[in-house]
């Protein structure tokens, strides 16, 4: 998602030219490094001493690539090894890594029609498959996607996991997370359309929380959140967490799972509405470490809280932060900022 408070780019007309200049002057990059060290992106915050378990006292979040648009769905992809990241205005899926540096991955990313259309047009989250495939959010086709890498032809890559729900195109899926069966548990808030929830393309009268089993049953968990965005499951998976990014409600819920795969009664985990507009950023994108604590984007930054909802800090970027997610050998959290790709290694491991 593209968090509401972030600053436009264009705000008038008449700095047209000097927006033109900035965005020239902010091309995407690898940022270099400076006598061995990337530069820094904001600061860390601790409220409470637990987080000293999880981020080193000498820790930092290194910016490793810039000059995205909206940076997005953070992803490692262990095979390659490398990690992907989307570009969501731009329809671009990137690749980064320490060796190769940064490259184009994937363009398009999340639209592939030929006619112009509003809204952000590209993927937003991936996530990657038990059996290793990757799997995009596209908001452009308004679809869950398999990147199909057995198709010869490049400008048909992509193989449809699902696009509708009862008939009715969805939204534009955001998120998703895997369980280790392969069932994928995603969310469908408007942000890809132009006009959002007004959006005379919207067919679905709600913006829902789904589950798509490992073999293709599509189930609505619930349509009751307002904005369900980021969504992650516990270690046990046993709970399925999920932002809402309404800044009248910018709250992180948690759902215990049944058996069948649908939602218990669900609890608010987190409540960051008072900080809204102190900071920028929305509850977005989020992931569970080993522990199960989260490392969830919202004001601020990327706010950690222990899994019994304590918040135990803040990585404070500066900028609204859309997502994060692990990387390496699981103890490095990417982060995906506005137009910033940081890093940070931690002494935990995500799920």
């Amino acid at each position: 998602m593209r968090a509401s408070n972030r600053a436009p780019r264009l705000a008038l007309a008449a700095l047209a030219m000097m927006a033109l200049a900035a965005d020239q002057s902010s091309a995407q990059t690898a940022t270099a490094k400076v006598d061995g060290k990337y530069p820094t992106l904001g600061t860390i915050q601790r409220l409470d001493p637990r987080l000293d378990a999880l981020i080193p006292k000498d820790a930092v979040v290194e910016r490793i690539a810039e000059g995205f648009d909206w940076s997005e769905g953070p992803l490692w992809d262990a095979k390659e090894p490398r990690l992907l990241f989307s570009d969501v205005p731009t329809n671009t899926v990137y690749q980064w890594s320490e060796a190769a540096g940064l490259k184009v991955f994937l363009k398009p990313s999340g639209y592939t029609g030929t006619e112009p259309r509003g809204g952000e047009p590209g993927s937003n989250g991936l996530a990657m498959s038990p059996d290793g495939r990757l799997t995009l959010m596209q908001h452009g086709d308004r679809r869950v996607a398999f990147l199909d890498r057995k198709v010869g032809d490049n400008s048909k890559p992509f193989r449809t996991r699902a696009g509708q729900f009862e008939g009715k195109r969805f939204n534009s899926p955001n998120d998703g997370a895997y369980d280790s069966k392969g069932n994928l548990y995603f969310t469908d808030p408007p942000y890809g359309l132009l006009k959002q929830n007004d959006d005379p393309a919207k067919e679905l009268p709600f913006n829902g929380v789904y589950r798509l089993s490992a073999d293709n049953k599509l189930t609505l968990l619930t349509k009751e959140m307002t904005y369900p965005n980021g969504i992650a499951l516990s270690p046990d998976e046993t709970t399925l967490y999920v932002a809402n990014s309404d800044p009248k409600k910018a709250i992180w819920m948690a759902f215990p799972l049944t058996d069948d795969g649908t939602l218990g009664r669900g609890r608010v985990f987190a409540d960051v509405t008072a900080t809204v507009g102190k900071a920028p950023g929305l509850p977005d994108g989020l992931k569970v470490d080993k522990a199960g604590n989260l490392f969830a984007t919202g004001p601020g930054g990327v706010l950690i809280f222990a899994a019994d909802g304590t918040h135990l800090g803040t990585l404070s970027t500066g900028q609204a932060t859309a997502n994060c997610g692990w990387g390496e050998d699981g103890s490095v959290l990417y982060i995906t900022a506005d137009m910033y790709i940081g890093r940070i290694r931690t002494t935990t491991k995500g799920y």
